[in-house]
């Protein structure tokens, strides 16, 4: 038994597949012996600026699918052979040993969850990191400090019920609804009794329909900020705001004019702001990291994947084999994707 890493030995440059030390679980942690691993943009911006990064070199990366290899000693949730979807949170520790990018990762055992035997590695490793940024988008109740000047949000709202959620009578929306934060946002939200009102490209509209939208609008419509107001003033929800999976300057600006518009609501962001937003936008900075999510890692999703409540959208593109396949996944990642999630096989 032997344990590969895809490292990155310094910002700019391409990832090396080389040896690493088989890792061992710490209380509180399981190992997981990956068979997929899924891409993000989080890991290209690492990988570009070294942001976040604490040691070099590193090994990037916070999506898995696999197999329990070993188990903490106070870990009761889990045994060796379970097949488990994770969040590896690299991004916090700065141990190379808790980046996806490897044969093996440490997870924190309350960031994992039994995959049922009806999904495959490929498709459950889209769900991890998307839906803990979901769960701190839209249920952490005190809010803290994302970058200076700027807080994450903190709505406060309920955990997604297992059940058909009674309506809140609150709309969200969602620009970027096809993203995979913009997916899993729009289903966790449902879940929740949340109105959702998605912006896609127009060949994504059915797939935010089925993760829960009751209503999508054309990114391209020239008249796309004027159809997203009709529509929230035609909900007639109370307007919590619009949450931005893609946080360009364009969908920013596009965001001020529709708050603008409406005369109330906040955004919610996956990238710091531009400087110079308007004084009537409040922003909040998604950091999406959080022990609020821990009941929905133990309690939810696997029974949510079982019954459908959550699905694994978007789908899976599997780019390659192997760890040397990840470059080319995030090159692909750089060059824009739509509609799915990039993934290697392992």
């Amino acid at each position: 038994m032997a344990n590969q890493a895809a490292w990155l030995n310094k910002a700019g440059t391409d990832l090396e597949v080389g040896d690493a030390p088989i890792p061992t679980a710490g209380p509180g942690e399981i190992v997981v012996k990956n068979a997929a691993v899924a891409i993000n943009p989080l890991d290209t911006h690492m990988q570009d600026t070294g942001a976040f990064v604490k040691q070099w070199p590193t090994v990037l990366g916070c999506d898995v699918a696999g197999t329990v290899h070993e188990t903490g000693p106070d870990v009761q949730r889990f045994k060796k052979g379970d097949r488990v979807i994770g969040h590896a949170i690299n991004l916090v520790t700065g141990r190379p040993q808790d980046g996806a990018y490897a044969l093996y990762t440490v997870v924190p055992a309350d960031k994992a969850a039994i995959l049922p035997d009806s999904i495959s590695f490929t498709d459950g490793v889209v769900v991890p990191v998307a839906l803990e940024a979901a769960v701190c988008a839209l249920c952490v109740k005190e809010p803290r400090e994302a970058m200076p000047g700027i807080s994450t949000p903190a709505p406060g709202l309920p955990y997604p019920s297992l059940d058909k959620s009674e309506p809140l009578g609150k709309t969200l929306v969602v620009y970027g609804g096809s993203s995979s934060v913009g997916s899993m946002t729009t289903q966790i939200a449902t879940a929740i009794g949340l109105n959702v009102i998605a912006v896609s490209g127009a060949h994504n509209f059915d797939l935010s329909k089925r993760c829960g939208a009751t209503q999508v609008i054309d990114r391209k419509d020239p008249a796309v900020i004027d159809k997203v107001v009709a529509a929230v003033e035609a909900s007639g929800n109370e307007f919590m705001g619009i949450f931005d999976a893609i946080s360009t300057p364009e969908t920013y600006g596009n965001d001020a004019a529709i708050l603008q518009k409406l005369g109330r609501g906040a955004i919610v962001v996956v990238h710091p702001p531009p400087e110079g937003v308007p004084s009537h936008v409040r922003v909040g900075l998604l950091f999406a990291v959080n022990d609020i999510a821990t009941p929905i890692w133990n309690d939810f999703v696997t029974p949510a994947l079982e019954s459908g409540r959550i699905q694994c959208l978007p789908p899976p593109t599997v780019v390659g084999k192997g760890l040397e396949a990840i470059n080319e996944g995030l090159r692909k990642c750089k060059a824009g994707v739509s509609g799915t999630k990039l993934v290697v096989e392992l």
